[in-house]
């Protein structure tokens, strides 16, 4: 074995304009996720335990798009949801549509530990985070004054809004400096892409790996959408070969089953885990579909891939190395 390794990200899809400042506060965000979960391995928590550490600390800050500064539904609500997998014996827990769980990552290690089922959503998924005790909170606690501007933007321009991070007005506007070409969700036309989900894969010095995912969704989005983030080998996967993240274009990752797809390459075509990264990208991605990803293997090695502009992403390994990054 190699050794532990970790890997987090905010999101893949950067608007290449993002204010300085942004970009810091990003950088500082993941420096700190990379430092807790660090500080966990060498205490000899178990993956699956610094998976659910690391996602909790990302979903109580409201920069990226999980917990506290999710994206907010047609309706201006939030619906969250989630999924973790612990590659030892392939035990995995998910949920959507939560509205009042403060850190649904906690409530989908709960769906896998405490229930009989792999996934629950919606009112089935709050009334069990009510007899397990989770802490609740009202919807509005993850409502913010950014994603209410950004919400109004989207409806005006009739779409769904993929950069809800861009501001509204003044010299820090980031949309209009760059030109490209209409990007499509199956089909329909969609405004810049950024979509910002969170997401953390960890393996231990005993090749132990897990991996989670958690997301508000898109900004505008229908109520009761889903994406890939808390489908099991689509958003997220871990078995006894590796763990992977995914974020990006949830409807094109649920399509090639993108995190499961690092694994079987893995297997049946023996690649090493940077090859299946790019294999899957590469290939898998059908339709124009923009995605990035996460991944650790069994042997200590870290990854990452992405076919759009930037991801918000860092890593580290046991003998020292330690990365964060936005751009290629």
């Amino acid at each position: 074995m190699g050794g532990w390794a970790i890997a987090v990200h905010g999101g893949a899809g950067v608007d290449p304009n993002l204010p300085k400042e942004r970009q810091e506060e990003a950088k500082q965000l993941l420096t700190r996720c990379l430092n807790l979960g660090i500080s966990a391995l060498r205490s000899s928590l178990p993956p699956i335990d610094v998976v659910e550490l690391v996602i909790r600390e990302l979903e109580s800050d409201p920069l990226f798009n999980s917990g506290r500064g999710s994206a907010l539904t047609a309706k201006g609500t939030v619906e969250m949801e989630a999924s973790i997998m612990d590659g030892t014996g392939r035990r995995c827990g998910a949920v959507s549509g939560v509205t009042t769980v403060k850190n649904p990552i906690s409530l989908a290690r709960l769906v896998m530990d405490k229930s009989p089922h792999s996934y629950l959503a919606f009112s089935g998924a709050e009334e069990f985070a009510k007899q397990q005790g989770v802490e609740m909170v009202e919807n509005e606690y993850f409502i913010t004054e950014d994603n209410v501007g950004m919400l109004k933007l989207a409806k005006e321009a009739n779409s769904i809004l993929f950069d809800y991070r861009i501001p509204l007005s003044g010299s820090d506007s980031c949309s209009a400096a760059v030109e490209a070409p209409p990007l499509q969700m199956n089909g329909l036309p969609i405004s810049v892409y950024a979509p910002e989900t969170v997401g953390c894969v960890v393996v231990d010095g005993q090749g132990r790996c897990a991996a989670g995912t958690s997301t508000g969704g898109l900004m505008n989005k229908m109520a009761g959408r889903i994406g890939d983030s808390p489908l099991i080998g689509s958003g997220t996967y871990a078995c006894e070969v590796c763990g992977v993240s995914c974020t990006g274009e949830g409807e094109a990752i649920i399509r090639g089953t993108l995190a499961r797809d690092v694994a079987a390459v893995m297997e049946y075509k023996g690649l090493p885990l940077q090859e299946a990264v790019d294999f899957v990208i590469e290939r898998r991605l059908d339709g124009g579909g923009k995605a990035g990803l996460i991944a650790v293997s069994s042997k200590g090695e870290v990854a990452c891939g992405f076919n759009c502009v930037g991801m918000f992403r860092g890593c580290a390994t046991q003998d020292g190395f330690m990365e964060v990054g936005i751009w290629e």
